[in-house]
């Protein structure tokens, strides 16, 4: 047990020192579950260490999200209340760090109200649009993490017992971060996303303008990127020059497509988890960017209301590159939790494009990357589509094609 503790203890260093990078003076917000008010202590003992401003704790409950969703007033979900605005907008403006502790049900929402979900996601999408719009540019250091929870270990480990269940959760989530409980996590890390990095740095050399993905559950999709398109991986930068990792685990490097430039059928490898609900066996139809068809065996009316809570969520804005023999992969596990799955394999995101996938992007407004070929939504939902058998051929911006992916991994 004690081996455990000090693993524990060096995972919540390692967010607040390499994940946030934490500076001296600054002000950090943690949002975390009451089940995990444990680890989030160690991450807020951990900032002050640092010699943070304050650290201030903004907690969530399952099982009250869910009631409220079940039988709250209607009118709730059409507004976002004064204070969590201000609660929102403001830290984002101070440029105060964010630490996300992940953790929920996987089937936290089965049985609410889908109208319900989607409305309060328009609301908090108009409400909150200044700190989405700094937290999207990078405008403050965030990173998001997660530690277990007895619902989403028992889904993991199905007939587990609870406490060997979330002893596995355990084990699996400090290997996907390299924590061994040795002191070593910070300087692994840092290898880690140099080796990101020079990949990364050889997909900017190639100047590719399209991406080409077959496989055999049927998935045949031509990605367009737009003029100027960078690729980027684990370590971003704020305008300040604060590095930070924005999702720890991370093993993909990523780009934004062209909004319209994304054309064919595209079949998801794994289960999805959006907003409390599972959707899985699920395909979409793309034509000119625009998602015109999606079936799904499971959960197909939570994807359609998820591709459909505004015009831009129809769109792409992200396509991430994850070899099928990643660390996270080769664990075997599905995780439902996306923070891991798409870790696992490669993937796309439907909604709102990362002004930083594109040169000088963070500087530009939003009219200026729509011009640029970017989408714009309220929403962002990453499904995963690697499989073994993946092949990505690129064409480059002088004609050449390219093999990016052969059988599942980098060709690279």
């Amino acid at each position: 047990m004690e081996r455990m503790e000090q693993k524990i203890q060096e995972y919540a260093r390692l967010l607040i020192d390499v994940g946030l990078n934490l500076r001296r003076g600054q002000t950090l917000v943690i949002s975390a579950s009451v089940e995990c008010a444990a680890f989030a202590r160690l991450c807020a003992a951990a900032a002050y260490e640092r010699g943070c401003r304050e650290v201030v704790m903004n907690w969530g409950d399952d099982f009250l999200s869910r009631e409220r969703y079940l039988h709250a007033d209607g009118a709730v979900f059409d507004d976002v209340p004064a204070w969590r605005r201000h609660f929102y907008n403001d830290y984002a403006a101070e440029g105060a760090a964010r630490l996300a502790i992940d953790a929920a049900d996987p089937e936290t929402l089965s049985g609410v109200e889908t109208e319900r979900v989607v409305r309060a996601q328009r609301a908090a999408g108009e409400a909150l649009d200044p700190f989405y719009r700094a937290q999207m540019n990078n405008e403050f250091p965030w990173c998001v993490a997660s530690v277990p929870i007895p619902s989403w270990a028992r889904k993991v480990f199905p007939g587990e017992a609870e406490d060997a269940a979330m002893q596995k959760l355990w084990d699996a989530i400090l290997a996907t971060v390299r924590v061994t409980g040795d002191g070593t996590a910070a300087e692994k890390w840092r290898a880690h996303l140099a080796t990101l990095e020079a990949r990364r740095d050889r997909l900017n050399a190639l100047r590719l303008r399209t991406l080409r993905y077959r496989n055999g559950l049927g998935t045949d999709l031509t990605v367009a990127l737009p003029e100027g398109c960078l690729w980027s991986s684990g370590r971003s930068v704020t305008p300040a020059g604060q590095a930070f990792v924005a999702n720890m685990p991370t093993e993909e490097i990523f780009t934004a497509p062209h909004r319209l430039g994304v054309d064919g059928v595209v079949y998801a490898a794994m289960p999805l988890v959006d907003n409390g609900n599972v959707i899985d066996g699920f395909h979409f139809v793309v034509r000119g960017g625009r998602i015109v068809e999606a079936h799904a065996e499971r959960g197909e009316e939570f994807l359609k209301a998820a591709y459909t809570v505004d015009e831009g969520a129809s769109y792409f804005g992200e396509v991430a590159l994850v070899p099928y023999d990643s660390p996270i992969s080769r664990q075997g596990l599905l995780y439902y939790n996306t923070l891991f799955d798409e870790n696992a394999r490669c993937h796309f995101a439907f909604g709102e494009a990362y002004p930083e996938c594109i040169e000088g992007g963070t500087a530009m407004t939003r009219a200026e990357l729509r011009e640029r070929g970017l989408n714009r939504s309220i929403n962002h939902v990453d499904f995963m589509v690697g499989t073994p058998d993946l092949s990505i051929v690129g064409t480059t911006r002088d004609g050449r094609e390219v093999p990016v992916f052969v059988d599942g991994n980098f060709a690279l």
